[in-house]
């Protein structure tokens, strides 16, 4: 197994390396944490091995790691229409009241192009953070089965899950949390910035470096519980849905069936994802907005009740379609590079 120092080389690397996504046609380089190398090594291992890659190599890591990008940066940035109304209906609820007239209102005031403010920082930002959520789960996933034996793993699979994903999301969380506050920003403050190029100097020099990092509690509360829910419902219910719905076990699905399957696991774990995830959403929202609130000021405007609905039935929507979707992407991207789908599934009786 690679060592988690070469996980980090590989996620931080392939960060660089978005226009080597090709993992069957550049050349053959050895292995190594440098960006072009890492991603060469991918390909000359698919190339050579009839499109194979060793599990649990650099090379299988810096593949989950482009997935990741792919997966969250390009889905993120798709629903940011969705994410503008959702984070103006959390700050200020009563200007904008409903779904519908929030929509309408954003269009009349900036055009359509108002729909899409902060999309850079959506990108790159949830881009940098599905880098290394995934290859860090898959990093901590196999450590900790190994940690814990066969035995034990049957028993606690879940638990193995869990823990997993919740250390993979605090260090992917760093990575998004200076994003997300420009993001903000940019998303529900008029007139602050265009984008992520002015967005940054302009929130720095407003506010300071280290309030980009001001909002990292209430995310840590956010995405931690969230990619829990994301990771351990997905992996349960690929197996319930080959046990019970697919009439054939995995291995005689097709890749189009089996990517089928995890789009389907992927959006029923979003729609729980949204519920656990939502109150600290709020609060990411609200913080971000407004300089100098703390957790407890928020809380305490808010109240709990609407921490935990405000803004809910349209993320159940947006959170249940991202998912699915990038699961979608992530396995369609690891077939594409010659790996399996994520999820096993258990032998059919």
């Amino acid at each position: 197994m690679a060592p988690l120092s070469n996980v980090f080389g590989a996620s931080s690397a392939v960060g660089l390396a978005l226009s080597s996504l090709n993992p069957r046609t550049s050349a053959a380089h050895e292995t190594t944490t440098d960006c072009a190398p890492i991603t060469s090594s991918i390909v000359a291992h698919a190339a050579s091995e009839g499109g194979k890659i060793k599990m649990y190599s650099t090379e299988f890591y810096s593949t989950c790691a482009i997935g990741g990008i792919l997966s969250c940066g390009l889905t993120h940035a798709a629903v940011t229409p969705m994410d503008i109304v959702k984070c103006n209906m959390q700050i200020d609820p009563i200007r904008y009241k409903g779904i519908g007239s929030s929509f309408s209102l954003i269009v009349k005031e900036a055009g359509i192009g108002g729909l899409y403010k902060g999309w850079g920082p959506t990108f790159y930002g949830y881009g940098a953070q599905g880098c290394f959520k995934f290859a860090l789960y898959e990093y901590f996933k196999k450590t900790y089965h190994d940690l814990a034996g066969e035995e034990l793993f049957a028993k606690y699979q879940t638990l193995i899950y869990l823990a997993g994903s919740a250390s993979a999301e605090f260090f992917a969380d760093i990575a998004l949390c200076p994003f997300e506050a420009v993001k903000v920003k940019v998303q529900t403050v008029p007139g602050f910035a265009k984008g992520m190029l002015d967005g940054f100097p302009k929130f720095i020099q407003a506010e300071g470096v280290g309030s980009l990092y001001k909002g990292i509690y209430p995310l840590w509360g956010r995405q931690i519980p969230y990619t829990m829910m994301k990771f351990g419902c997905f992996e349960n219910t690929v197996v319930a849905l080959y046990k019970y719905a697919v009439p054939k076990p995995k291995d005689q699905c097709s890749k189009v069936e089996q990517l089928g399957v995890s789009f389907v696991a992927g959006y029923i774990a979003g729609v729980f994802c949204a519920v656990v995830s939502h109150p600290a959403d709020n609060l990411v929202s609200k913080m971000n907005a407004k300089k100098g609130a703390t957790m407890g000021d928020i809380i305490k405007e808010m109240g709990w009740y609407n921490l935990a609905t405000r803004g809910l039935p349209l993320r159940i929507a947006m959170v249940g379609t991202l998912t699915g979707l990038q699961w979608g992407i992530y396995d369609a991207y690891k077939v594409y590079a010659g790996l399996p789908t994520t999820g096993s599934a258990e032998p059919k009786k």
